[in-house]
């Protein structure tokens, strides 16, 4: 039996068409599921849920019988599982079917299950890219697009900025090696100016929750 592959129509993976003349590849990524399944799908807030609602119906039947008080045990906890194992499996999946890709020009964000999507953002529509550091090692970066450029949100999640609902930004989330990135980014940008404006400064970033990269900004390496 033959494997099947929903994206083999890609000339290069994560890209729609061959890069023009010119145009370099300069970094692919992907998120990294088990930070997307906690950032993304809020597995962590559900697993608390649950426990609350557990501990909230263990305290109003005190009076109930270890069978009836074991059953309901049994109960939460099968529907704890199933609903974690559901967005589990949704984060793995995004994550599969999620590539990130940087080029000399470029930004490109490939996602989607049954309808993929890609999106195309031009180095030189990015106004500032903020740095998040996120659980189990993994880093996301928001980019927020000039005025009056938008993208919609529905389109992106999620890899979007969390509540950013009226401005939008595209986020390459959760993924492992920001510290590649950055400086990537950085040098592409600068290069996307002519050198005349840098627009990114790198150094050590002594906040361990964001950064920026702009004119004058940073990003943490």
């Amino acid at each position: 039996m033959e494997d099947h592959d929903d994206f083999a129509f890609e000339p290069v993976p994560g890209l729609p068409e061959k890069l023009p003349v010119g145009e370099t590849l300069l970094w692919q990524g992907s998120p990294d599921w088990k930070a997307l399944a906690i950032s993304a799908f809020h597995v962590r807030k559900v697993a608390v849920y649950f426990a609350l609602l557990l501990a909230w119906h263990l305290a109003t039947r005190a009076g109930d019988s270890v069978a009836d008080l074991a059953m309901t045990v049994a109960w939460h906890g099968a529907l704890a599982a199933v609903t974690i194992g559901i967005l589990s499996l949704l984060a793995r999946l995004y994550a599969r079917g999620t590539i990130y890709t940087l080029t000399t020009k470029r930004i490109v964000i490939r996602s989607g299950l049954a309808l993929p999507v890609t999106l195309n953002l031009p180095l030189a529509l990015l106004d500032t890219a903020a740095l998040t550091i996120q659980p189990l090692g993994t880093d996301s970066i928001a980019l927020s697009v000039t005025q009056p450029n938008r993208v919609a949100w529905l389109v992106l999640w999620p890899n979007a900025r969390p509540w950013h609902f009226n401005n939008p930004q595209p986020m390459l989330r959760c993924i492992r090696d920001a510290a590649v990135v950055a400086p990537l980014l950085k040098r592409a940008l600068e290069a996307e100016t002519g050198g005349s404006q840098p627009r990114v400064a790198l150094r050590p970033q002594p906040q361990p929750d964001a950064g920026e990269i702009a004119d004058g900004a940073t990003i943490a390496a």
